[in-house]
This record gives structure tokens, sequence and C-alpha cells, in this order.
């Protein structure tokens, strides 16, 4: 049941999202209407917006999953995410323009499941790793 749970979550992110009510009737195969990310209350359609922000921001996204771990109401995934920045992105520091440049993003994403459906989730992802290999910032 996990495996092809994370396979339809993944391409949610990966495949283009369908504009309308088809893109949040794809995301309601995996997601609450209502949920929280990071603790903070969020709406299926938050979810779809910010997925067609991510995917207006990289072209080329592809995800590597390298660990998934089942609880009885838990689902942990570890991934890389590849990318190309081919359009502005928005971060803490600011708006980056494009910069044409490829990126490998880890992720670690615990999902609590009910009923199916992703009801809360709590992300963390290498954002500084992001920035510095998209030469927005630099570590000395």
């Amino acid at each position: 049941m996990s495996h092809e749970l994370v396979q339809r979550l993944l391409s949610l992110w990966t495949e283009p999202v369908p504009a309308g009510a088809e893109g949040e009737a794809r995301f309601a195969t995996c997601y609450a209407e209502q949920l929280t990310v990071n603790g903070v209350p969020f709406g299926r359609a938050d979810l779809v917006a910010r997925a067609r922000a991510l995917q207006a921001s990289y072209s080329g996204i592809r995800c590597e999953l390298l660990e998934e771990v089942e609880t009885p109401d838990r689902l942990v995934i570890g991934f890389v995410m590849h990318v190309r920045q081919t359009g502005p992105l928005t971060t803490p520091l600011g708006v980056l323009e494009p910069t044409g440049r490829s990126a490998a993003v880890r992720t670690i994403d615990i999902l609590a499941v009910r009923d199916g459906l992703i009801t809360d989730i709590t992300v963390v992802a290498d954002e500084l790793g992001l920035l510095t290999q998209l030469e927005a910032v630099r570590l000395t």
C-alpha cells in the first residue's frame, strides 16, 4: 500500500499539474482536503498551487527515492529531487532569477496517513544546499 501511495505522491510533484479542477482532483488521490504542513494549516488547493509554482521554477524534475519506512499511521520517505532552475524561484532570501543550473535537493517527508490520505506533513529539505548549488549563496 505505501509504495503505491509514494509513487502517486511523487508523480504529483514531478508531472505537470493539470489546469483547473482536474489538478486538485489528482491531488485528492493522496491528500486530505485539509491538512497541516510543518504545523501550518493547509488546504489541498494550497498544495496544488505549490506544485504549480515548483514546476514553474524548475524543469526536468525527477525524484530519486532513497528510503521508505511505514508504520500503521505514518509514512516516511527520504528522496533527492533533481531539478534545473529555469524559472524565477522564491526563496527565503528573495526571488532568484533563473540560473539554468542543476541541483539535487535532499528531502525527508514524514507523512501522517489516515484512510489512505495524507493528513499531516513534516518536511525537512536542504534549502541551504539548494541555494549553494544554484550559486545564490556561497559558503566559505
